[in-house]
């Protein structure tokens, strides 16, 4: 089945553009970001720390996770929930972890079903979806992506300050990028996009001119 793999920094745009992408195709999306989330706040219900690799592990092999119009853990609504900050910052840590990454691994390559799949992440391109049919590297200035996450969390009424969201962002971006396992790095073969000046619509469009000229 074909593949779409959306890999890019935290806040890039990444899980709205995989959204948009599927639904004009009439593909499946995974969000892989939503799954090192589930895992942090299993972890935090647990009072697991980043520092037990095992536990760690366990809790990501064990999710009892159901995704559709929402995301459930264990038969709760965490769709809000997995978007707070602790849980984001927990959620870089032990994605760091090569132990939680290989739990979660066989998870994320089931979602390749018919008619196709568009997947937000990391290393989707690099790792999960090596053969992917198109690999697109979304970036976006860090100043850009952290008053784009300041919008979506007064939004939905969270408290955030737009200093200290940029300061978690830009210490996000390095523990990512020089992480051991599956650092955040654009494949050879990926198509970089800087959406920091770019509307939905526009980024959209340009993914899906890419994949067209690519199909055709």
């Amino acid at each position: 089945m074909p593949v779409i793999a959306i890999d890019g920094p935290t806040a890039s745009g990444k899980g709205t553009i995989a959204t948009r992408l599927a639904a004009e195709l009439g593909w499946h999306v995974l969000d892989s970001g939503a799954l090192y989330r589930l895992t942090a706040l299993a972890c935090l219900r647990r009072g697991i720390g980043a520092a037990d690799v095992a536990a760690a592990a366990a809790a990501a092999r064990g999710l009892d996770v159901r995704f559709g119009a929402r995301i459930y853990l264990e038969g709760e609504d965490v769709t809000d929930a997995i978007r707070d900050e602790a849980v984001g910052d927990l959620a870089s840590r032990v994605a760091a972890l090569q132990p939680v990454r290989d739990a979660l691994l066989a998870r994320q390559r089931a979602f390749r079903e018919p008619a196709g799949l568009v997947a937000d992440g990391r290393d989707m391109g690099t790792v999960v979806f090596p053969d992917a049919d198109l690999k697109v590297f979304l970036v976006a200035s860090a100043r850009a992506r952290a008053e784009r996450r300041y919008k979506q969390l007064i939004e939905k009424g969270f408290s955030a300050n737009l200093d200290t969201l940029l300061r978690d962002l830009e210490a996000r971006d390095a523990r990512d990028a020089q992480r051991a396992s599956a650092p955040l790095v654009a494949a050879p073969d990926a198509l970089k996009l800087d959406s920091s000046d770019l509307t939905i619509d526009q980024t959209v469009a340009q993914v899906l001119a890419w994949w067209r000229a690519r199909s055709a």
